[in-house]
């Protein structure tokens, strides 16, 4: 099969022919069809974001394709089925504290290390080996809907952190980094699961707009001045009432005053999500008052990736007409282009926009 690699950080991809992946017993493996490339990979591929990767590798984070083989303790997946291969792999002799990798993309310490030599590569090539339990069936689409599909690996990170904050319908929700490009994802989804109103703070004004103009009056956006007294208020002031969640999504480059006065504008006995990546590259953490959430009774939750199942949960909603995945503007590019898919992201990101190889 064909394949691009990572050989070290900071070189070019490398288009090259490697075997194709055998299947193991509880491993299925995928026909790549479509593979989003994240707006920050450049990041990762230089080695700036310090992910925990061995290198070689072949690169990518999650994919949409069709099943060619599964196992003997596949019971469901039926060759020609379209699913979407979830990255997020756990292992299996812990139900408890599971380790994880990213496949293809980062571990998560060295129980994550050690079940990344194993399913060791990503999507960018025409096949990718999967845990039986992660190629997780979409349905029936066309051929030509499958890059749009990919808009699911954006959707599902912020998809994650709401189902952790028990986001109810009729609730209230600022999402801090609300510009980005899972911030902006979160509102969509947010909106999706019924949320009354969603704050969307940010200094992006463009950006800001285009909130306004794809979702109307359930979303209000704040422009952020930089004073974290002032921005507090102005959160506040722009909800329709308290605030009871807040998500943060802002890049390790954001300041941590930005966060905190996103967190801190929180109704009493409110929940809090951190799910960004504030301190990721060193410099401040985020200091939070220990009166403050000890009297408001707030409740501050960390959360990486998201559960086994919210992936069909998610395509549920995509199926019922609630999150349109048409929102997203889709650039593709063929696998031996992939460098050029890299460059393409870093510089075309953002809100609704999506780089996708099509290997």
């Amino acid at each position: 099969m064909k394949a691009a690699v990572l050989n070290a950080f900071g070189q070019p991809l490398e288009i090259v022919e490697k075997p194709d992946p055998q299947i193991g017993t509880g491993e299925v493996i995928v026909d790549v069809v479509a593979a989003p490339v994240l707006s920050y990979a450049n990041e990762v591929f230089s080695g700036e974001r310090r992910y925990l990767m061995e290198l070689p590798m072949i690169p990518g984070c999650g994919a949409i394709g069709r099943v060619k083989l599964s196992g003997p303790d596949a019971t469901h997946l039926q060759t020609g089925d379209w699913v979407f291969c979830d990255p997020t792999v756990r292992s299996r002799d812990d139900a408890l504290t599971p380790d994880i990798t990213l496949q293809g993309w980062s571990a998560r310490g060295d129980g994550g290390l050690r079940l990344q030599r194993h399913f060791h590569d990503g999507p960018f090539a025409q096949q990718l080996r999967v845990p039986t339990e992660n190629a997780i069936r979409i349905g029936a689409i066309e051929p030509h809907e499958a890059a749009h599909w990919c808009a699911l690996n954006v959707a599902l990170v912020p998809y994650g952190g709401l189902l952790a904050a028990a986001l109810q319908a009729g609730e209230t929700l600022l999402v801090s980094g609300a510009t980005g490009n899972f911030g902006s994802a979160c509102v969509a989804v947010a909106l999706a699961m019924g949320a009354r109103c969603v704050v969307a703070p940010g200094r992006n004004t463009k950006a800001l707009a285009d909130l306004e103009r794809r979702f109307g009056e359930r979303v209000r956006t704040v422009i952020l001045s930089g004073n974290e007294d002032v921005d507090r208020e102005q959160l506040r002031a722009a909800a329709p009432g308290p605030i009871d969640c807040v998500i943060d999504l802002l890049p390790p480059s954001a300041d941590t005053k930005a966060v905190r006065a996103a967190v801190m504008a929180v109704r009493p006995y409110g929940r809090v999500i951190l799910m960004g990546g504030v301190g990721m590259l060193g410099g401040d953490g985020l200091s939070l008052p220990y009166p403050w959430i000890m009297r408001n009774d707030i409740t501050i939750r960390g959360k990486w990736m998201y559960p086994p199942e919210a992936v069909t949960r998610m395509t549920g909603l995509v199926r019922a007409g609630l999150f349109d995945l048409r929102q997203f503007e889709v650039t593709t590019f063929a696998l031996d282009d992939a460098n050029e898919a890299v460059a393409h992201a870093a510089h075309h990101g953002g809100p609704f926009r999506m780089t996708v190889i099509q290997p």
